[in-house]
C-alpha cells in the first residue's frame, strides 16, 4: 500500500512559515552551502544528473556541478537516494511520519509517494534492475535484514534471515544482491544470488558500509572505517585483497559510490562530491551551491523574579506512596521525608537534615518506611520505624541504591544498585531482612522503572528498554516479568509496539490482590488485568490529565498519583477522583547583608582586559556599584586584592540526579559553577533540586532545566516521553509551563513536523528549545543545538564525520542562523585528550575532595576502552577543536557543557574550556562563553553572566590569571551565589 502526498502541501508546512496569531516574528536568512557533512549521492542512469541528500533535503545537480535545485521540502529528513532504472524516479528513506520508511518521488519533485508503512524502520533503498522491486534493510524481524517490496502490489518479502544485522543492499546489473552483514560466522560483505544462496565476499572485523557494483558486475566498491580512517575501497567479486581508492587525507562518507563509466566513479568525501578514476589516486571536485533558509524567532523570553521573597507552593513533590490503610501518604520534598495524613493539609516532616532522602516505600504492615539516603556518604538503604521515629541503616552498599520495594510478606526488599562503569545501568538485587544478605536477581538493566512484587513473591515486574535491533539502541519500553527463583525475564506489553510513560515511577505496579497492573501510557493512568504472568484483558484508562507516580491502596480499589502540580486519588470502582490539599511552601533565600569586595583584578565577562583595584559593592543579592578602591571604606570588606574576581560559570549541559546526594551542589560551587542547565531530566527530581538549592536547604548552584526528553515513537532513556501528535503532546507542553521549565529539549526520534510544533508553542510561552539537530531546526526557530556529534536517529551524524570533521554546511547553518551550540567537546574526546596530555590534570583540591583515587583509574580505563573501539578517538580530536574555532570565526555562539555525569561533573567543565583553549580559542573567548554568552543563551543575560551594576551577585574569587592561563580557573578561593558567600573549605567539607 502506498500513499501519495501533494508536494505543495508539504512545502506549505516547511520552515519559516508561522501560524497566524503567533506572538513571535520569524526572520529568515538565505545561506549558500558549498560543502556537506555526511551526505549521500546517486547518479541518474543517463549519467547526467546527480541527486544528493544534503541536510535532509533532496537536491538534483547537473553532472558538471553548479546550482543545486531542491525537489523536496525540508521536513522529511530524506536520506540515501537511489534512481529508478528508467531514470524517472528516486527512492529514499524518509522520517516524515516519525519512522524511517521508503518513499519515491518523480525526478521533478512531483508525485511524492510512501512505499512502506508501519512501526518498523526501513532504510537504504535500492532498485532492482528491472525496476519492479526496491530492496531495503529493515528491523521488521527483530534485527536488520534485507527485504524487498514489489511496487505493483506493495507485497514485502524477507530476503535474509540470519540473526545478525544485514544492511546496505545493492543489486548488481544481473540481479545479484550485495549487502553488509555483522554475522558471527564472518562479518563483512555478502553476495546473494537469484536462488538465495549467500557467499561471503569481503571478510572484515572493521566497520563496512554501502557496497556498490561496477557496471560489469565484476567488482564492488565500498566504504570502510579502519583504525579511525574512513576510506573508499575496491574488491573483485571473485575474491582477493581489496585496494583503497581514496587518498589517506580524505574523509570518505559512508554511502554508495556511483559509476559514471567503466573506470570513473562519484562519491562523497571531505565535504565534496568527488569524481575518481581507477588507477589514479587523485580526484576532482564537482562543486555545488545549495541555498537554504535559516531563521530566528524574535519572542519575549520567560520572565524570572530573582528578587522574590514570596512564599511559593512546593512543586517538587517526589514519589508519593499511600499507606496500606489509605490514611497517609509519604513523599519527599526539599530532600526530606514527609507524611501527609488524609483530611489534613499540613504534612508531618519526618527527617530534617542536609542530606537527601528519596524513594519512600511502605512496609506491608504500614509500620515502616524504607528509603534511600546519602547521610552515610552514599545513597544507601534505610528504614524508619514510624512508631519510634528511629532510622536504621539496612544496607551500606558499595554503589548508590534506589527504588526500594517491599515483598508482600515484608521479608524482602528489592532495589537497584548502580553500576559505576555504565551510566544509568543497574543491577536488580533483593535484600533478605532476616539474614541481611543481598542476592543478585537480574542484570544488567538500563534505566528501568521501580520494581514491583507479585503478591506471592515469585515474580518482580518492571518497565525496561526493548530495542528493535542491536544495530541501533532505540526501542520501546515494555514490561519485564522476572522469575525471582530462576533469575530469568520475559517481556510482555499491554499495547504492542507502544512505549508506556517515562519509566521511573510510572509502573507497572502490581495491585495488592494480584489481579491488575497500574501503569502510564500517553501520559495517563491505565490498568490492565494480569493472571499467571499473562496480560488477560483490555487495558482501561482512568485519567485524562498527565498522571504519574502511581501507588495502590491495600484494597486494590484506589490509586494515588501526581497530576502535574496536584496530588490526587482515583477510585477504581466508580472512576471518581479526589484531590488532596497540601500546605507545603518554600521561598528563595534572599540575603540582606551589604558588603564590598576589594578586587585586585576583575574579568567582567565582556572585556578582554581586567579592571584593576576596584571595589564591588553588594547589597543583598545584587551588585549595586563597581568603583575605584576606597581604602577607608567602612563595613564588611572581602579582601581579594591579590586575586581575580570573575562571573560565576555556567555548566550548559548536565543531567543531574538526587542519587548524587547533597555533595553534588557543593561540588558544582567548588568548581566555580554557579549555574547549571539541564536539557532533560525527571521533572519532579529537578524541581525538588531547584527548590532545595534556591531555598538554601542545601548548597548548590542555580539550575535552569527542561523536563523529560521530548522524543518520538521510539525511545532510549527512561526519562524520555514517547510523544504522539494530539492531546498527549499538548498536555506535555502545558506541563512545561505549569512546572516552570526554562527550556524544552526535543530528542532524536521526534520528527521535524512535531519539533516545529513544539518550538512554536514554546516560543509563545517564552521558552527556548534545543535538540541534537541543526536542520531544518535552524529554519523554524529552534534556539540551540546540543553536541557537535552524539546520538542521531540516522546511525551517523549530520554534524560530524567519522574522522571528527564538520564542514561548511555545519559551520554556516549554526553561525548564520543564530543557533547556540553546546558542543560537549570534553565528551567527544576532550577530557581524555587532556588526561593523556597533562599528568597533573587531577591535581586540584576539588577533584581530590569529591572523587576517589579509583575514579582516576576508572576515567583512564574508559578512555582506553574508547580508543579500542576507535583508535582515532584522540588523534582526530583536533578536528573538533578546529570546527569550534571556525564557528566562532563565522560569528557563531558556542557555550560550554559536558553531558555530565557521563563524564565526571565539575572537572569536566574545566576540561571543556581547557580543550577549547588548547585548540586555539583564546582564554577570553572561553571565559565569555562560560559566563555572558551562556547567560544570554539561557535567557538570563539581563541578570547574570557579567559583573555589572544591577546584576545578580554570582561571583568567583580565584588566584592566578585566567585570561592568560585558563587552568587558573581551578584556583577557586571563594564562591558567591545570589550574594551568599561560601569559602572553598566549607564547600569541600561534607555536610553534617
Amino acid at each position: 500500500m502506498t500513499k501519495s502526498i501533494g508536494l505543495l502541501a508539504l512545502l506549505f508546512l516547511s520552515f519559516g512559515m508561522g501560524v497566524s496569531g503567533q506572538d513571535f516574528k520569524s526572520d529568515l536568512t538565505k545561506i549558500t552551502l558549498t560543502e556537506g557533512t555526511n551526505f549521500a549521492l546517486a547518479l541518474s542512469p543517463d549519467k547526467q544528473t546527480i541527486a544528493f541528500d544534503l541536510q535532509g533535503t533532496l537536491w538534483i545537480l547537473p553532472i558538471g556541478g553548479g546550482k543545486a535545485v531542491p525537489i523536496s521540502d525540508a521536513l522529511g529528513d530524506i536520506r540515501q537516494p537511489a534512481w529508478s532504472p528508467d531514470g524517472q524516479k528516486l527512492a529514499f528513506q524518509s522520517y516524515r511520519d516519525g519512522t524511517y520508511h521508503i518513499w519515491t518521488v518523480n525526478k521533478n519533485g512531483t508525485g511524492l509517494n510512501q512505499v512502506t508503512t508501519g512501526v518498523y524502520d526501513d532504510r537504504e533503498p535500492y532498485w532492482s534492475p528491472d525496476g519492479n522491486h526496491i530492496a531495503f534493510s529493515s528491523d521488521r524481524s527483530g534485527n536488520y535484514d534485507i527485504w524487498h517490496v514489489e511496487l505493483a502490489s506493495g507485497k514485502l518479502k524477507q530476503l535474509t534471515t540470519d540473526p545478525a544485522n544485514d544492511y546496505f543492499p545493492a543489486y548488481s546489473p544481473d540481479g545479484r544482491l550485495a549487502y553488509v552483514s555483522e554475522r558471527k560466522a564472518g562479518g563483512g560483505i555478502y553476495v546473494q544470488n537469484a536462488n538465495g544462496a549467500e557467499k561471503l565476499l569481503v571478510s572484515s572485523k572493521e566497520k563496512l558500509a554501502s557496497p556498490s557494483w561496477h557496471p560489469s558486475g565484476k567488482w564492488i566498491i565500498f566504504n570502510s572505517v579502519t583504525q579511525g580512517e574512513s576510506t573508499l575501497d575496491f574488491v573483485q567479486t571473485g575474491g582477493g585483497e581489496w585496494q583503497t581508492l581514496s587518498r589517506p587525507e580524505e574523509d570518505v562518507f559512508p554511502f554508495r559510490a556511483a559509476w559514471i563509466s567503466e573506470n570513473e566513479y562519484l562519491y562523497t568525501s571531505s565535504g565534496q562530491i568527488k569524481k575518481g578514476k581507477l588507477g589514479e589516486k587523485t580526484s576532482t571536485d564537482i562543486s555545488f551551491e545549495a541555498q537554504v533558509n535559516v531563521g530566528r524567532h524574535t519572542y519575549a523570553r520567560k520572565k524570572r523574579d530573582f528578587d522574590s521573597e514570596k512564599v511559593k507552593p512546593m512543586l517538587g513533590i517526589r514519589n508519593p506512596v499511600v499507606s496500606p490503610d489509605r490514611k497517609q501518604i509519604a513523599f519527599t520534598a526539599l530532600g526530606d521525608l514527609y507524611l501527609l495524613t488524609k483530611g489534613t493539609a499540613k504534612p508531618l516532616q519526618l527527617t530534617d537534615d542536609k542530606f537527601i532522602e528519596i524513594d519512600p516505600a511502605w512496609s506491608p504492615d504500614g509500620k515502616q518506611l524504607a528509603y534511600a539516603s546519602d547521610r552515610n556518604g552514599n545513597s544507601d538503604l534505610w528504614v524508619r520505624d514510624l512508631a519510634t521515629g528511629q532510622d536504621k541503616l539496612l544496607l551500606d552498599a558499595k554503589h548508590a541504591i534506589k527504588y526500594p520495594s517491599w515483598s508482600a510478606d515484608g521479608s524482602q526488599i528489592a532495589y537497584y544498585e548502580s553500576d559505576p562503569k555504565g551510566w544509568l545501568r543497574t543491577s536488580l538485587k533483593i535484600l533478605d531482612l532476616k539474614t541481611t544478605k543481598s542476592e543478585l536477581v537480574y542484570a544488567p538493566l538500563f534505566d528501568a522503572s521501580q520494581p514491583s512484587w507479585s503478591p506471592d513473591g515469585k515474580s518482580i515486574i518492571l518497565s525496561a528498554l526493548q530495542p528493535y535491533s542491536t544495530r541501533y539502541r532505540e526501542g520501546v519500553s515494555e514490561f519485564l516479568l522476572i522469575n525471582v527463583k530462576e533469575k530469568t525475564g520475559d517481556f510482555i506489553a499491554p499495547v504492542a509496539e507502544r512505549t508506556p510513560a517515562a519509566r521511573g515511577k510510572n509502573g507497572p505496579y502490581w495491585s495488592p490482590d494480584g489481579k491488575s497492573l497500574a501503569y502510564g501510557l500517553d501520559g495517563y493512568l491505565w490498568t490492565v488485568p494480569i493472571e499467571a504472568g499473562k496480560l488477560t484483558g483490555t487495558p482501561k484508562q482512568w485519567t485524562r490529565e498527565l498522571s504519574e507516580g502511581f501507588s495502590w491502596t491495600a484494597d486494590s480499589e484506589h490509586i494515588v498519583f501526581i497530576a502535574t502540580d496536584a496530588l490526587k486519588q482515583v477510585n477504581l470502582r466508580d472512576g471518581k477522583q479526589e484531590t488532596f490539599s497540601l500546605d507545603l511552601t518554600w521561598k528563595t533565600q534572599q540575603p540582606k547583608e551589604h558588603y564590598a569586595i576589594h578586587a585586585g583584578k576583575v574579568f567582567d565577562g565582556k572585556s578582554e582586559k581586567y579592571q584593576e583595584n576596584v571595589d564591588i559593592l553588594i547589597e543583598g543579592n545584587r551588585i549595586r556599584k563597581i568603583e575605584p578602591h576606597n581604602a577607608l571604606r567602612k563595613g564588611k570588606v572581602i579582601d581579594a586584592s591579590k586575586s581575580v574576581v570573575i562571573p560565576g560559570l555556567f555548566e550548559m549541559h548536565t543531567h543531574q540526579s538526587a542519587l548524587a546526594g547533597e555533595q553534588l551542589g557543593r561540588l558544582w560551587l567548588s568548581y566555580g559553577i554557579t549555574s547549571t542547565r539541564e536539557p532533560g531530566t525527571e521533572p519532579f527530581d529537578v524541581v525538588e533540586r531547584k527548590e532545595s538549592w534556591e531555598s538554601g536547604r542545601r548548597k548548590g548552584p542555580r539550575t535552569f532545566y527542561a523536563g523529560a526528553l521530548m522524543d518520538g515513537n521510539r525511545i532510549y532513556y527512561g526519562l524520555a516521553v514517547s510523544n504522539r501528535a494530539g492531546a498527549q503532546l499538548d498536555q506535555e507542553l502545558k506541563r512545561s509551563v505549569r512546572l516552570g521549565y526554562d527550556m524544552i529539549k526535543t530528542y532524536v526520534r521526534m520528527p521535524d513536523s512535531l519539533q516545529k510544533q513544539v518550538t512554536e508553542f514554546a516560543h509563545r510561552n517564552g521558552i527556548p528549545v534545543s535538540s541534537h539537530e541543526i536542520f531544518p531546526a535552524a529554519g523554524y526557530g529552534v534556539d540551540a543545538v546540543e553536541h557537535i556529534g552524539a546520538t542521531s536517529r540516522r546511525g551517523y551524524s549530520t554534524k560530524l564525520s567519522a574522522e571528527n570533521n564538520s564542514y561548511q554546511d555545519v559551520v554556516q547553518i549554526i553561525a548564520k542562523s543564530g543557533l547556540n551550540i553546546t558542543p560537549t567537546a570534553s565528551l567527544h574526546g576532550g577530557l581524555h585528550y587532556l588526561i593523556n596530555k597533562d599528568t597533573a590534570f587531577f591535581d586540584n583540591r576539588q577533584f581530590q575532595s569529591f572523587y576517589s583515587k579509583e575514579s582516576i583509574q576508572e576515567l583512564r580505563e574508559s578512555g582506553e576502552l574508547r580508543l579500542k573501539t576507535n583508535p582515532a578517538f584522540l588523534t582526530s580530536f583536533g578536528n573538533i577543536q578546529k570546527t569550534l574555532k571556525a564557528i566562532l570565526a563565522a560569528g557563531g555562539r558556542v557555550t560550554p557543557g559536558t553531558d555530565s555525569p557521563i563524564i565526571a561533573p565539575g572537572v569536566s567543565l574545566h576540561a571543556e574550556l581547557q580543550s577549547w583553549v588548547d585548540g586555539g580559542i583564546t582564554p577570553f573567548q572561553a571565559l565569555r562563553s562560560a559566563t555572558l554568552w551562556s547567560a544570554e543563551a539561557v535567557g538570563v543575560g539581563d541578570d547574570l553572566g557579567s559583573i555589572e551594576a544591577g546584576k545578580l551577585a554570582d561571583l568567583i574569587i580565584l588566584d592566578g590569571d585566567p585570561l592568560t592561563n585558563i587552568k587558573d580557573l581551578l584556583n577557586v578561593k571563594t564562591v558567591i551565589k545570589n550574594g551568599i558567600v561560601s569559602d572553598i573549605n566549607a564547600l569541600l567539607n561534607r555536610a553534617k
